[in-house]
């Protein structure tokens, strides 16, 4: 069975690294399928490069290839990931009471548009319990109360069982021990349009500001919320018609499609992550 890779690579930007790379590929007896290049600057800037490539020659080994990536890699003094796109990622949930982002996360599973696999499903709510179980998922129900958002039990069901999380519209701040103990991507939706507008009640500010633009944003979880590098944003016009319950109408749609957007993206391996920002190609 032939090997369907992704490379993601990067590093300060020099001559050669295109054909480096190509010559890497054309070796082991690779195909490129397709390849994607940024430059911050040609000119001593940082590089940036996704390139997609079957391998289907039965006499290529996985040790082979990764020690000749490994030294393209010492060459440019990069960081660089490989992946078999043939294996499908694990994506935990983790929802509170609204549920629009995780009815579209589901719908889009079962029609095989998200290419992934989900074992869980955990909540603070237990609205969600039959729902969830309809689609043949494992629910569970983890009550936090105030001061005490019981971590430790979930990161117990997250590091065992997820290679990254998602986070549906999930209300509880996740502190820093808990991402330095789960120590792998959590993507969230933010019900606003990042860097304005933080925290909660995000349509509610842009209401008062009088905005004329109201959107919401994807991006990688971090210790400073609401911070973390963006993914994908979703933006709609609005105007003085509308009003708080219109707002967050529309903003449910922009929800939705932000993070199905971002989701996608990163299960094909389209997000290379770079200081606070990310080059999506």
């Amino acid at each position: 069975m032939a090997s369907n890779c992704v490379l993601l690579f990067q590093c300060e930007d020099k001559k050669g690294i295109v054909a480096r790379i190509s010559d890497f590929i054309y070796k082991h007896s690779g195909n490129i399928v397709s390849l994607d290049q940024h430059s911050t600057d040609p000119d001593g800037g940082y590089f940036f490069m996704r390139v997609e490539f079957i391998i289907g020659s039965p006499g290529c080994d996985e040790e082979s290839l990764n020690k000749d990536l490994s030294a393209v890699g010492r060459e440019f003094k990069a960081s660089y990931k490989l992946y078999d796109k043939n294996v499908s990622l694990r994506m935990g949930i983790f929802v509170s009471k609204p549920d629009h982002c995780l009815l579209d996360l589901l719908y889009l599973w079962r029609s095989s548009e998200l290419k992934v696999k989900i074992p869980f499903v955990l909540s603070n709510h237990q609205d969600h319990k039959e729902l969830v179980e309809q689609y043949g998922i494992p629910f569970y129900f983890v009550r936090s109360v105030k001061g005490d958002s019981k971590e430790h039990e979930i990161l117990s069901y997250a590091k065992d069982n997820s290679d990254f999380l998602v986070l549906a519209r999930y209300m509880q701040v996740l502190s820093g021990d808990f991402l330095k103990n789960y120590a792998r991507d959590i993507i969230n939706i933010h019900h606003g349009f990042l860097p304005s507008f933080k925290g909660p009640n995000p349509y509610q500010q842009a209401l008062e500001r009088g905005v004329k633009v109201i959107g919401a944003t994807a991006h990688f979880v971090t210790e400073d919320l609401d911070d973390g590098p963006i993914i994908e944003q979703a933006v709609e016009y609005v105007s003085h018609k509308d009003n708080i319950s219109s707002l967050l109408r529309k903003g449910k749609n922009l929800e939705k499609r932000a993070l199905s957007n971002a989701v996608l993206n990163y299960i094909d391996y389209r997000v290379i992550r770079h200081n606070n920002t990310t080059i999506v190609f």
